[in-house]
């Protein structure tokens, strides 16, 4: 569950602490603002360098349909 100033996010990348894909960022989604993993807080890069993954090819289908479903509402 995220709070009132976060909202979940997948990434491509898994988290190098835990093996999540699941990070927060606050709702403002400034480019600077931290892109932390939502299971044990490690930072993980800036929102503009998250977007910036998002842009990017997937690794395979399934990484590709996964992140869609998870990040419909987020884009």
């Amino acid at each position: 569950m995220t709070s009132d100033f976060s909202e979940e996010l997948r990434l491509p990348a898994a988290c190098p602490e835990c093996g999540s894909h699941l990070y927060r960022v606050s709702k403002a989604k400034n480019p600077s603002d931290q892109v932390n993993c939502a299971s044990c807080k490690r930072f993980l890069c800036l929102y503009h360098e998250a977007q910036s993954m998002l842009q990017q090819e997937p690794g395979s289908e399934l990484e590709a349909l996964l992140e869609e479903v998870m990040n419909r509402n987020h884009r």
